[in-house]
């Protein structure tokens, strides 16, 4: 089951409200800890929405990934804030091509790491901007085993306070978001439970 994440009501003023995402395709953000499905999720998401609405889906792939592969190593802090540039450039690319839009990872990531490893904080406005265009986005749980991915991942002890910082990112910046979690098929369809009421907005429009 999805569990939709809820934020408590704030004593004071009522927040000033947010713009929605932008019109056009449906933009669906995975990001969560290492290790968490993220990749093969946002790939069995696509294709099952694709066969079940007839639209035009596909998925973004990570491209810190390819990145890590071309050059041999993680990225220094300088280079952190021309990756999140070109994840979210990949996505923008891909709504103007489709319907819907799966992204394995956005520049919130990017963002997360650089405060983590870096200590630097000065991705997230930038970071935030881009992720309000998700129109939702789904936080992977941390309940699958940990598994080592080149260089990219840096061990299970790191997915606890990741996991930490983007559910506390998504709640301060009040974002749409969901956690979805589950083994196997059973995260599918919990993605597919918390996707599945925007679609008919989106059809009907």
């Amino acid at each position: 089951m999805a569990e939709r994440a809820r934020v408590p009501p704030r004593e004071g003023p009522a927040p000033v409200p947010r713009p929605a995402p932008p019109a056009g395709a449906l933009r669906i953000a995975i990001v969560g800890a290492e290790s968490t499905g993220k990749s093969t999720l946002a790939v069995a998401l696509a294709e099952a929405l694709a066969a079940s609405t007839g639209l035009a889906c596909t998925a973004v792939p990570e491209w810190l990934r390819a990145w890590c592969e071309r050059e041999g190593r993680t990225p220094r802090p300088d280079e952190q804030a021309a990756i999140a540039a070109e994840q979210h450039a990949r996505i923008e690319c891909a709504a103007a091509a489709h319907d819907i839009v799966v992204a394995d990872t956005t520049a919130l990531m990017t963002e997360v790491y650089s405060r983590l490893l870096f200590g630097d904080r000065s991705l997230e406005a930038m970071a935030i901007a881009w992720q309000r265009r998700m129109s939702i986005t789904l936080l992977t749980a941390v309940d699958l085993p940990w598994q080592a991915d080149g260089h990219q991942r840096d061990g299970p002890h790191v997915q606890a306070p990741v996991d930490a910082l983007v559910g506390d990112l998504l709640a301060a910046h009040r974002l749409p978001w969901v956690r979805v979690g589950g083994q196997g098929p059973a995260r599918l369809r919990s993605a597919l439970e918390a996707v599945t009421p925007l679609l008919p907005a989106r059809n009907a429009g």
